[in-house]
């Protein structure tokens, strides 16, 4: 995987061979990128990458400036490699040890972009627990929005919240607002 733009543009990360992940391919990512520039400051951004995996979200957005993200993943070889890629790249990101759903559940903080990328094997209902929870639980400052990447057979159009899809390859990006919002 590489870093698309920023500070540590054309910078290419090898993760470990035995992570379970999916990385973001960096066609997808830099037109989810490009979407998200044409919107937003990255510097005043709060950034939660769920399913962080390899952390190649976090970084893309760490690179651009932002500096409040948190990572959380379930598995800890994901999370050890985003704590030794974040330190060795000076970039602040806070990763943590958890299950998506039960940190959804009780945290408190709001986020301007929450970036979600499930395993696409997860059944729909899972995939509709996500917005489910960010909106019950106010998550998203106001003019924020909700990513969620899946598989481009998926179709997570009748989920409240749902404003659009880009559909890169066999990836599909769903995006989803606070109601209120413009």
């Amino acid at each position: 995987m590489r870093i698309i733009s920023g500070l540590h543009k054309g910078k290419r990360l090898t993760a470990p061979r035995k992570l379970p992940v999916r990385p973001t391919t960096d066609m997808a990512k830099e037109a989810l990128f490009n979407i998200l520039n044409n919107r937003y400051y990255f510097d005043e951004l709060i950034v939660l990458d769920l399913y962080a995996g390899t952390g190649n979200i976090s970084y893309e957005f760490a690179s651009r400036g932002t500096t409040q993200i948190s990572a959380v993943d379930a598995d800890y070889g994901c999370i050890r490699f985003i704590n030794e890629t974040s330190e060795n790249l000076e970039m602040g990101i806070s990763a943590f040890k958890s299950d998506v759903f039960g940190y959804l559940e009780k945290s408190r903080e709001k986020s301007t972009i929450i970036f979600a990328d499930p395993p696409y094997d997860l059944p729909l209902e899972s995939f509709e627990k996500i917005p489910e929870l960010v909106f019950e639980n106010e998550l998203l400052l106001d003019n924020g929005l909700l990513i969620i990447e899946h598989a481009s057979q998926m179709d997570l159009s009748h989920i409240n919240n749902f404003v659009e899809n880009r559909k890169y390859g066999s990836s599909m990006f769903s995006f989803f607002e606070n109601p209120d919002q413009d």
